[in-house]
């Protein structure tokens, strides 16, 4: 749907710079996701962190013509033919749009709110009623403060059910959000402890969520959940409330037993004094309540809409990710099944290039038939082209009739094919190599199958990287430091184990200034691999000069041999101001100058013209441990004084810095400069910090159960009997994986379907074996190793050691599989 500029500015009550007609389409809040230019409104959004307003010079020169700013600078002059509405605050202007556009349409709109579940039921709602209404709804997780006027913005008047949700981590956001919204149904799923730390108590957290519902006319909840509805009377909303419950039979739906099988869980409940049974292909609790909610919604929607006790059999497990692979004949798969629409694959697509880090990588896309977009497949498919060639695809592969038929519009290499099972039988799916593949499909197409077959077999004990958690633990780290305060990242060992690229990739995109890698070599590979930004070296060698200076890799200088060296190379190479970061040793007596060396640095340095000091910086020793914290202040006060004669000696600026993670968290006032962020990125805090998200989970499934009789032994040795006839189960992960032999015998658990059970025998080599007699467990389970279920820093104090020990111990052989959420 289009609106003038000059409709947009009235809106948001701009003050209008050179303004020319142009038709707006699309709202662009980030300049890497532009695909349609001429149809654009950029907000030049400003956060603590960085500026939209940097931004439009680029997005000018790249044809966008209309921005919303909160600053017209003298630079915006000579931009001719752009439009400018100048508003006060970017953010909110957008928000006053969204909302003046709900106000458009009047159709039902389920507002969804609560602590989990929340896509969950969005996606289980679409699934269980995209036949009966044309529905639009949020893109996977989008219910920030900036994601819900995005997605209220997609309504259109061929929709006839909106389903949006909305999250909040602070007090008074929601009343933004709801107008936004301006739900006609309510859902709220429960309330747990996520962003807790930012409210006085859960009440008030579960109050100020319950404003999405001032204006609703039902609102949906468990109604055993005395909590909510507590809140819910308190907030004078009970006269709206749709309920229901396990425990009273006169609750609108009554849930009379829920019998949990292998696979599957069977609901019988009464519906408005009628019997039906449910067959739902999920047996977890979370799941149970998310398809009962939607029961409820579908009950107060349309009543006949839960006759069809089929449906709810088909029901699919939400992907809330995008996970990236490691594919045959060097491809990478990126699979994205989550849900079939032009605006989620627009995403998907931003994520793939992305991830487009070689030049003689092809970026291929395997797509299926667009379903229920309510579009004519004519017009949809072109819009379909157009996004794919700015994307700069080379190569499509279309399965379905609608693809077919129209792939004329596709002007780039292409396929096309009616079914996956066609596609996979033809010659051309055995001729992958060298590519970077984006599979988006329709769960109709069952593209699990490419998937599965394109995917590189390996070992089956994986460890799962969040990259979207690392994004927030570094933004958490971020938010404790001033603007202007630069920020450098270890990835060194690895990644600490989670894999060096695609977190230097993710730190990239999100404008880390600096990495840093232990040694030269590791610095070189994310050179190949397109990382672009500063690169430090910790530990340089003399015999990776070579290697430093030809991929631009700033080296520690931590003693006078090395930094004579250094200058002698750059001599020979004819190179001058080549950058260094001076190592002064305040207290760790690892590497570094001492501070009565830093006049005879100055003097070398002054001489010569080869090596200018970019940073200096030190190691605090135990800045985690306030028993040391007199030690860390005389170190602090060390450094501040060496620093600042180094930077007077030389007569020029030096970034300094001495803060690690823990420094960060407890010595903010000494941030300097920059800072050294490493363990924190990981989500292990060192005076436990609650807003950290867990990154990484080492996990792995169950081969086999044995039945062992009482008395026999386990493993190698036989250091452990058994007391009780038991269940044992085997799991392919041992020592050379990284899981440690100290565990064995009762020494370490795992999680099984949220239950721990305990490791029984000596480790093997790439096997262990698990006790599960008291645990519901099937061959095939996955079994956490360590995640958010299982802290690794549980692991570390088990062994009397630290959480950086666990994590650069996985072996190589574990496959790393990244994702999105």
């Amino acid at each position: 749907m289009e609106y003038s500029i000059k409709e947009i500015a009235g809106i948001i009550g701009a003050d209008a710079k050179k303004l020319h007609d142009a038709p707006v389409s699309i709202l662009l809040t980030d300049s890497r996701r532009l695909s349609f230019p001429e149809q654009s409104l950029f907000f030049a959004l400003q956060t603590k962190t960085n500026d939209g307003h940097n931004y439009i010079q680029g997005l000018y020169k790249l044809r966008v013509r209309n921005f919303v700013v909160s600053t017209f600078l003298p630079e915006f002059e000579s931009m001719p033919k752009a439009n400018f509405l100048v508003v006060k605050d970017t953010l909110k202007a957008l928000q006053k749009l969204a909302a003046h556009h709900r106000k458009r349409f009047n159709i039902p709109v389920i507002g969804i709110t609560g602590s989990n579940g929340k896509t969950i039921v969005k996606e289980f709602l679409y699934q269980l009623l995209h036949n009966e209404f044309n529905i639009v709804r949020s893109p996977r997780s989008y219910n920030s403060q900036l994601g819900v006027p995005l997605s209220v913005w997609q309504m259109s008047d061929k929709n006839t059910l909106g389903i949006f949700e909305a999250g909040i981590s602070q007090p008074d956001e929601m009343e933004r959000l709801q107008p936004i919204i301006a739900p006609t149904i309510g859902v709220i799923t429960n309330i747990g402890e996520a962003h807790q730390e930012n409210f006085i108590s859960s009440t008030q957290k579960c109050l100020e969520k319950l404003t999405l519902f001032n204006d609703c006319e039902a609102i949906i909840y468990d109604g055993d959940d005395a909590f909510i509805a507590n809140c819910i009377e308190s907030a004078c909303l009970s006269h709206k409330a749709i309920t229901w419950s396990r425990t009273d039979s006169e609750a609108p739906l009554y849930i009379e037993s829920i019998k949990k099988l292998d696979s599957e869980t069977i609901i019988r409940c009464t519906l408005l004094g009628f019997d039906r049974t449910y067959t739902i292909p999920f047996t977890d609790d979370a799941s149970i309540e998310n398809v009962i909610h939607c029961m409820a919604v579908m009950l107060y929607l349309k009543p006949t809409s839960v006759n069809d006790i089929e449906k709810f059999k088909r029901l699919e497990p939400v992907a809330m990710r995008l996970d990236v692979k490691q594919g045959i004949n060097n491809c990478l798969l990126i699979n994205d099944t989550y849900n079939s629409d032009i605006n989620s694959l627009d995403i998907a697509l931003d994520f793939q290039q992305s991830r487009r880090v070689e030049k003689n990588l092809k970026c291929t896309l395997i797509l299926s038939d667009i379903l229920q977009s309510g579009t004519l497949p004519k017009s949809l498919y072109k819009k379909v082209a157009d996004l794919v060639r700015r994307k700069k695809i080379d190569r499509i592969i279309g399965i379905g009739r609608d693809l077919k038929e129209y792939g004329g519009a596709f002007d780039i290499e292409k396929e096309f094919y009616l079914t996956t099972d066609e596609f996979i039988k033809s010659p051309s799916f055995k001729k992958f190599k060298d590519e970077l593949i984006l599979i988006k499909g329709s769960r109709q197409f069952h593209f699990e199958r490419i998937s599965e077959l394109l995917e590189k077999k390996v070992h089956e004990t994986i460890l799962e990287v969040n990259l979207d958690a690392v994004v927030h633990n570094f933004n958490y780290y971020r938010s404790k430091l001033k603007p202007e305060t630069k920020m450098v990242c270890m990835v060194k060992a690895f990644g600490y184990g989670a894999g060096s690229y695609e977190l230097a990739k993710t730190l990239q995109e999100h404008r880390c200034d600096y990495l840093a890698v232990a040694v030269a070599d590791e610095g070189e590979e994310l050179r190949k691999e397109g990382i672009s930004i500063p690169l430090i070296v910790m530990n340089p060698e003399f015999s990776s000069f070579n290697v430093l200076f030809e991929n631009q890799l700033e080296p520690e200088v931590y003693s006078f041999r090395l930094l004579d060296a250094m200058i002698k190379e750059t001599e020979r190479r004819g190179i001058t101001s080549y950058p260094i970061h001076i190592k002064i040793d305040t207290g760790m007596h690892r590497l570094g100058f001492q501070p009565e060396d830093v006049p005879e640095v100055c003097r070398r340095l002054k001489e010569q013209s080869g090596v200018v000091a970019r940073s200096v910086f030190s190691h605090l020793v135990g800045s985690d441990s306030y028993i040391f914290d007199d030690f860390t202040k005389k170190q602090l006060d060390t450094f501040t004084r060496v620093a600042a004669e180094l930077e007077a000696g030389l007569e020029y600026k030096v970034i300094k810095h001495i803060l690690n993670s823990a420094g960060i968290e407890r010595f903010t006032d000494y941030q300097m400069d920059m800072v050294r962020l490493g363990i924190g990125l990981y989500g292990v805090s060192a005076s436990g910090q609650k807003g950290l998200r867990n990154i990484s989970t080492l996990k792995t499934t169950i081969l086999q159960i044995q039945n062992v009789p009482a008395g026999d032994s386990i493993g190698y040795s036989r250091m452990s009997y058994v007391k009780r006839d038991s269940r044992i189960a085997i799991i392919p992960i041992g020592y050379a994986d990284g899981l440690d032999r100290h565990f064995s015998n009762g020494g370490g658990e795992v999680v099984i379907n949220g239950h721990r059970c305990p490791i029984i025998g000596n480790i093997c080599m790439d096997a262990c074996m698990i006790d599960v007699t008291d645990t519901d467990a099937h061959e095939g389970d996955s079994v956490i190793i360590f995640g958010e279920e299982l802290p690794v820093s549980e692991l570390s104090d088990k062994l009397k050691t630290i959480p950086y020990e666990i994590l650069t111990s996985i072996s190589p052989r574990v496959k790393r599989v990244y994702y999105r959420e």
